[in-house]
């Protein structure tokens, strides 16, 4: 049984996280997997890209049998596990959605909150899960979450081992929208349609700007904005999107 699983629908890429015995807890196996389903995320014809779970969970983090067996410094297992990943999710210039199907815990809650968008099942839960073993959040836990719920509520709630309900998260901010577990599958799907419509190309784009937004001056940032802006008028959608503006109809966009 492969422990991660990808299917494509049009531009859709659904990668699954598949060992629901455990709720999806992550192993060299899993980081292997995810890292080949996200070298294909970067097919062109890729528009959108989903991660969920398997099962009842999302992800419960770390395989804690495997951890205790690792050789080798923690470390050195973070870099060559974890941290390709996130960087992958990271630079892939295409939205990456995260349906939180069930539970999600301690690096399945950082490997969540790496995406772009979050979604979740009415019945999802959000634990941080490492402070409840001693541990100090990892795989970029806390430069997300931080970034996502301001400084004081992160470090208060990643101190806590607080779980939080679906619609916690959402009151949060966390996540965008909670959906009901009878209709998840279906409206995880509308949505990831509905961003593989969009210009792929300027999506990907104002993703890199916002990333470069957090730490830059506004000079910087106002540089980079041009560049990028004239990347983008370059497009096939860019022509697309003013042709249908002054013709009055809804744009076809195909990414390029």
């Amino acid at each position: 049984m492969s422990e991660v699983l990808t299917s494509r629908e049009g531009g859709v890429l659904t990668i699954t996280l598949n060992r629901p015995e455990v709720y999806n807890a992550l192993n060299r196996a899993v980081h292997a997997g995810l890292a080949d389903a996200l070298e294909h995320a970067s097919d062109a014809a890729v528009r959108a890209v989903v991660i969920t779970g398997a099962g009842k969970g999302f992800c419960s983090g770390q395989d804690l049998r495997e951890f205790s067996g690792l050789s080798g410094s923690i470390r050195d297992a973070l870099e060559s596990s974890y941290h390709p990943n996130v960087r992958m999710i990271r630079s892939l210039e295409k939205p990456v959605l995260a349906a939180v199907n069930g539970p999600c815990a301690g690096a399945g809650l950082s490997l969540a909150c790496a995406c772009d968008v979050r979604v979740a099942a009415d019945g999802a839960t959000f634990v941080p899960g490492f402070v409840g073993i001693g541990l100090v959040p990892d795989a970029g836990g806390t430069w997300f979450i931080h970034r996502l719920l301001g400084c004081a509520r992160a470090f208060e709630w990643m101190s806590s081992n607080r779980r939080l309900s679906a619609a916690e998260a959402l009151d949060w901010g966390l996540v965008s929208e909670v959906i009901s577990s009878d209709t998840f599958a279906a409206r995880v799907a509308e949505l990831a349609a509905s961003w593989a419509a969009r210009p792929t190309r300027a999506v990907g784009l104002t993703k890199r700007l916002f990333e470069h937004a957090h730490g830059a001056g506004l000079e910087a940032q106002l540089e980079l904005e041009a560049t990028l802006q004239q990347e983008a008028t370059g497009t096939a959608d860019f022509a697309e999107g003013v042709a249908a503006f002054l013709e009055k109809r809804p744009p076809t966009f195909t990414g390029s």
